[in-house]
């Protein structure tokens, strides 16, 4: 088993600077957890208090049901896989992987045999050879991981491991690790900044803002049902429109949400969440995602200033009123005139709206207070 847990972890530095705020979080034995939010909220420094190259402030940190606050790095099981690679440039590859067995005194035999099995499932086998220098930065890449591997860590911990490659390199890398984890089928804990990594590797997302975490889900939990205006802002690509000035309203009992000259009739479970919090007329923002939009009809007008045509799908840069709207429309849906300066019609359906509470910035469907304060109390950083 490899399960670990944070109980009310904390990291305050020299002046008083609070990095990570009380936060909560059990990741279950052979769970993808991925840490992911925008630089300096906290993530990497939660992930060095795993590894044990920060001390904790406060709270407990639990690796296989042991305390491991004052645990040695080195005592705690764990491998890391850092964004700069961090490999000996004087030592071949095979040595690189081989460093830590011939530290812990492995029998030279064993350590062969570990060194090849992993290199072969990295793909790596041809540069055991070499040395760093000689390698592509995605072929580095993969001996920091192997590197890790051969140690058969209880955890493997992955600091930004593709930052530094190129878009398609990430791509590629991104699948190596998907597969990879189908493969050696131990727990990760995975931070980076890149929602996209985050969305296609993790089980569940957890994402931070100044130290505090504001969610944590599934992909699918944070992308369809964000809890407050920062993580539906984070989340997704394009990022989601945000409408202001809107209203709530409850007319003979029925909830409806106001959008400028159009007036949405809430679906039953909306109208049934809004019910159960008594929920009161009140300003509101409204947030729509971009892939839920459709053109052609509805009460709501934009004018185009930006046509980008992507094959599949165009993506729409239009304004409406003060806002800025972009809408993703396939191109087989579209029967409408969308060039540059033209005015189109546009609508939603009402059950796809995220509201939004103007004062406090949370989800009037889907914050749930008690989940909140559970992840990281007195969480207030809702605005971006």
């Amino acid at each position: 088993m490899s399960e670990v847990k944070l109980v009310g972890l904390k990291k305050v530095y020299d002046g008083g600077v609070t990095a990570v705020h009380d936060v909560n979080l059990e990741i279950k034995d052979k769970e993808f957890i991925v840490l992911v939010g925008p630089s300096g909220c906290g993530k990497s420094t939660t992930l060095r208090m795993v590894a044990g190259l920060e001390d904790i402030s406060g709270g407990e940190l639990y690796i296989d049901g042991k305390l491991c606050n004052n645990v040695e790095p080195k005592d705690r099981d764990i491998a890391m896989v850092f964004q700069s690679y961090a490999l000996y440039p004087h030592m071949t590859v095979y040595d690189n992987m081989a460093f830590a067995l011939k530290l812990k005194k492995v029998p030279k035999p064993e350590i062969d045999k570990k060194v090849r099995e992993v290199a072969e499932i990295l793909d790596i086998t041809q540069y055991l050879e070499r040395k760093p220098k000689a390698l592509s930065g995605g072929q580095r890449q993969r001996v920091a991981i192997g590197r890790a591997m051969v140690r058969d860590p209880k955890v493997f911990l992955m600091d930004e491991p593709l930052s530094n490659l190129d878009a398609k390199l990430r791509n590629q890398m991104r699948a190596e690790i998907i597969k990879l984890r189908q493969r050696i089928n131990t727990t990760f804990m995975y931070v980076t900044h890149d929602q996209t990594e985050a969305m296609t590797l993790g089980d569940r997302i957890v994402i931070m803002k100044d130290g505090f975490v504001n969610q944590i889900g599934s992909p699918e939990e944070v992308f369809d049902k964000p809890v407050n205006l920062f993580v539906a802002g984070f989340i997704g690509m394009p990022v989601m429109n945000f409408f202001d000035n809107c209203k709530l309203l409850l007319e003979n009992g029925v909830y409806y949400a106001q959008v400028r000259n159009a007036k949405f009739e809430l679906d039953e479970f909306q109208q049934k969440a809004l019910k159960q919090n008594g929920q009161q007329p009140c300003d509101i923002m409204v947030g729509i995602r971009p892939q839920h939009i459709s053109v052609g009809s509805g009460d709501l007008t934009a004018t185009i200033e930006v046509n980008e045509m992507l094959g599949s799908e165009v993506n729409l840069h239009a304004r409406s009123d003060k806002d800025e709207v972009v809408m993703v429309i396939p191109t087989v849906d579209l029967k409408t005139d969308v060039s540059m300066g033209a005015t189109v019609k546009f609508s939603t359906q009402p059950k796809l709206l995220q509201l939004f509470d103007k004062a406090s910035g949370n989800n009037l469907i889907w914050y749930d207070k008690e989940s909140a304060d559970a992840c990281s109390p007195v969480c207030k950083s809702y605005d971006f």
